[in-house]
């Protein structure tokens, strides 16, 4: 066991980086993460890891392909200057979406990238909401998975709702919705929709209850905000409100933050797992809270070899 810590970021997110340090009240790493003229990555370790217990902050985000192999190759220099163990903590798991084949030959991209993330030489990851919890046995190394619930479940409190019906806006995650609901003392809802292609869904109906009381619909990213937006339409409809949104992952892809802006939601709660864009970060109705102390938490729990498991709730 190394008493050495010593923690590096890309160019994904490094103001969350920076928090976790902050809150670890550990420097950040000193690294220079960069592109040659022809878009290649190049990456310097410019200080003595050897033997050190060494974390890489990278979220697979937008954009996902850049990201990913800054990721893989700070692990892989990290690997080749003899650090003692490397883990990869990736706040966002991109390329989580196609975690099965549902058609002919189609891909399984988020085992390809398991694979990559372990053939890079990281021995452990620690990651926050997946899109699926399987995701964690495509890993042949081990894996701390956390959820951002925590965090999203105090701002909730906060705000004082009266009665609250959590809402999930897909079969699939009604266990996310329900364990939020548990924790609230809230109903519990779903939203019955049939998918007709990437990024387009048509909302059939409400099941449960939601005449009246405050909705929240939960979700674990808001990529294009279509299928969020005639959730809350949808609940509006069916005698809803006021309605909230919350996610860990802000993705916002395209349209999604005009459709927020434009549409029936009082407030869209998302952690910094992913940096908010300008225009998202100027929507009033889009609140960013951190995962820094979650986050922060869990590495030094990971450093000193203790349990991580009361953070997984």
């Amino acid at each position: 066991m190394s008493s050495r810590i010593k923690i590096f970021t890309g160019n994904a997110n490094p103001e969350l980086a920076k928090r976790i340090c902050r809150y670890l009240e550990e420097p950040l790493g000193n690294a220079v993460v960069r592109q040659f003229a022809d878009g290649e990555i190049m990456v310097e370790i410019s200080e003595n890891i050897r033997g050190a217990d060494t974390f890489v902050i990278q979220p697979t985000c937008k954009p996902g392909n850049t990201n990913l192999m800054e990721m893989l190759i700070l692990i892989d220099a990290l690997k080749r200057a003899s650090a003692w163990r490397i883990t990869a903590v990736i706040p966002y798991f991109g390329y989580a979406r196609q975690d099965r084949k549902v058609a002919p030959r189609a891909p399984i991209t988020a085992k390809l990238v398991a694979d990559l993330i372990t053939v890079a030489g990281a021995s452990r990851v620690l990651t926050m909401d997946l899109h699926a919890g399987q995701i964690q046995g495509f890993f042949d190394i081990p894996v701390d998975h956390l959820y951002a619930a925590p965090v999203l479940l105090n701002e909730l409190r906060k705000m004082n709702l009266g009665e609250t019906v959590v809402v999930s806006p897909d079969a699939g995650g009604v266990e996310r919705a329900r364990a939020f609901a548990k924790r609230l003392g809230a109903g519990l809802a779903i939203i019955d929709k049939r998918r007709t292609g990437p990024n387009v869904s048509e909302v059939m109906n409400i099941v449960g209850n939601v005449q009246g009381k405050a909705a929240v619909v939960v979700d674990d990213m808001i990529d294009t905000a279509g299928t969020l937006v005639q959730g809350l339409e949808a609940l509006i409809a069916a005698g809803a409100g006021p309605v909230y949104a919350c996610a860990a992952h802000p993705v916002f892809s395209g349209p999604a933050v005009k459709r927020i802006t434009e549409s029936p939601v009082d407030k869209v709660i998302v952690t910094d797992s992913i940096p908010l864009g300008e225009e998202a970060a100027q929507c009033p109705k889009i609140v960013q809270l951190s995962v820094d102390e979650l986050l922060g938490e869990a590495i030094e729990r990971i450093h000193n070899n203790e349990s991580v498991s009361s953070l997984f709730i």
